[in-house]
């Protein structure tokens, strides 16, 4: 169990700078803004083990055999709810699992992109994760992921309309080799049109390629209603010391691709 994870807004900054700085020199258009319901940034103070327990369900989803999508959408609802029942629920907690009831149902809801309307358009995951022993052996990173959907230039070379850019970063950590074995991945369930998809997040975008470690992917999610999990391993290097290889628990997100 994760426990109580402190977020920052500095870490926000740094992990929306990974997608907006140098890695992304060009001055990019922004995209059409969404018209459906997206799920808001992650609050201060969020109890990841609080929402952490809605991970599986996704991931059985995707393993089921068709059709999930509405099996998938109705298990999540019900888990949801039974979360925001749970007695003496932080009140943080509370607004992010309504704001997750609202979507899954349609009913509306969602809140502020980050960063501004000027960047590309981003959906920050509802809670880092914690990866043990992946800055040193004592040390452990704080891991947070983003989905941009498309039509947007990052992460690069951009997805394209009806696909979803993934972007992990590990902060603290050192340069990610070019080879991730085992991988960091990404599974996603569309609620709308029924697509699953498993995906690994790879070094190919170069984003921060000195540090901290951020992979990224693009998957073809198609329109709709978005829930996703990122976990998995993660592998890095420097001149210093030896390769390693450390673990980040699941964190999940939702998201609308217009």
């Amino acid at each position: 169990m994760l426990g109580s994870i402190r977020t920052p807004r500095s870490r926000v900054a740094v992990v929306a700078a990974a997608l907006t700085g140098a890695a992304l020199l060009a001055t990019v258009p922004a995209s059409a803004a969404p018209t459906s319901v997206v799920v808001p940034p992650v609050a201060e103070n969020i109890s990841a083990a609080a929402l952490a327990p809605l991970a599986p369900t996704i991931v059985n989803a995707i393993s089921a055999p068709a059709p999930i999508a509405g099996g998938a959408q109705g298990a999540l609802l019900a888990q949801a709810r039974v979360l925001l029942a749970t007695p003496g629920i932080p009140a943080q907690v509370k607004a992010t699992l309504e704001k997750v009831i609202t979507f899954l149902d349609g009913s509306g809801g969602g809140g502020p992109d980050l960063p501004p309307a000027d960047g590309p358009r981003i959906a920050q995951f509802l809670y880092p994760t914690i990866g043990k022993g992946c800055i040193s052996a004592s040390g452990d990173s704080v891991g947070t992921a983003l989905a941009v959907p498309g039509p947007a230039t990052l992460p690069p070379p951009g997805p394209a309309s009806g696909q979803t850019g993934f972007v992990f970063t590990a902060l603290g950590t050192k340069t990610p080799t070019a080879q991730q074995n085992p991988p960091l991945t990404v599974q996603w369930v569309n609620f709308d049109n029924g697509r699953t998809g498993t995906a690994a997040l790879t070094t190919e975008s170069k984003i921060n390629p000195d540090g901290p470690a951020t992979l990224t992917a693009i998957a073809d999610t198609g329109t709709g209603r978005v829930a996703a999990v990122i976990s998995g391993s993660l592998t890095t290097t420097d001149a210093e010391s030896a390769t390693r290889t450390c673990s980040f628990a699941p964190t999940l997100g939702f998201f609308t691709v217009a």
